[in-house]
């Protein structure tokens, strides 16, 4: 994989988990006005995950590669396919799409039925923990994505350098626009990272298992290719004659 398709990739990968970490951060930081709990909690999600990128690092990099590529081909599998399987149903209207407006609304009426607490030099308890919680959870899946991608290429600093630019995009544009960021096509973002992830788990899980594909790295487009005809052909397909309640989830 070239510098530029690792780069996007992972830019890609994050920035969906991106949105949802800041969606649930400007819930927090709205539902009573607390935003300093909240950023406080979201510093404090952070520092979780630089240790353990400090603990995991040198961990993944001890591997050998062919043990990695067969470990990570596997969950990138389970991943990429996951996504895949949602953006289809989303698409063809067997799901409900994803929205971060209504994702947005419910965290913000939850957060206001919380009474603020606080504790400690936290202000509002509820706004710090909310945020904290978001920015581990997805920030954990950003974590995996860098270490995976970049130690298989070994180039986890482009990894890294690729999350970061997602990370701070979405944030720049959460803070702007002080709103969910709804225009955010998420649902073709997830087909795409879901196409993408299958793909390279397909490659690197063959490579790993001891399998050798036409032409080594050239073989990887026309991987993407196949697995983005199959997953637009299966939402063709299921997309006719089939409709459900926008409501549906």
């Amino acid at each position: 994989m070239k510098g530029g398709a690792l780069f996007i990739a992972v830019f890609l990968a994050c920035s969906v988990e991106a949105v949802e970490a800041t969606t649930i951060i400007l819930a927090a930081g709205t539902a009573h006005k607390s935003w300093r709990s909240a950023w406080l909690g979201s510093g404090a999600g952070l520092g979780v995950l630089a240790l353990v990128v400090a603990v995991l690092g040198p961990a993944v990099t001890a591997v050998p590669l062919r043990g990695i590529r067969l470990v990570v081909g596997g969950l990138l599998l389970i991943f990429g396919l996951q996504w895949l399987r949602k953006a289809i149903l989303r698409a063809s209207g067997h799901k409900a799409l994803h929205d971060e407006v209504q994702i947005f609304l419910d965290e913000l009426a939850a957060a206001k039925a919380s009474a603020a607490e606080r504790r400690g030099a936290v202000a509002d308890w509820y706004a710090f923990t909310l945020s904290f919680k978001g920015v581990v959870l997805e920030g954990l899946e950003v974590v995996f994505i860098v270490l995976t991608f970049g130690s298989n290429q070994h180039d986890v600093p482009l990894a890294a350098l690729a999350a970061l630019a997602a990370v701070v995009a979405v944030t720049v544009v959460g803070v702007v626009v002080h709103a969910p960021l709804s225009r955010v096509p998420e649902n073709t973002m997830k087909f795409v990272v879901g196409i993408m992830l299958t793909s390279f788990g397909m490659f690197w899980g063959g490579e790993g298992a001891g399998a050798r594909w036409p032409g080594s790295d050239a073989s990887l487009p026309a991987i993407v290719a196949a697995v983005a005809t199959l997953g637009l052909f299966l939402t063709v397909v299921l997309r006719r004659g089939l409709t459900v309640p926008a409501s549906a989830s």
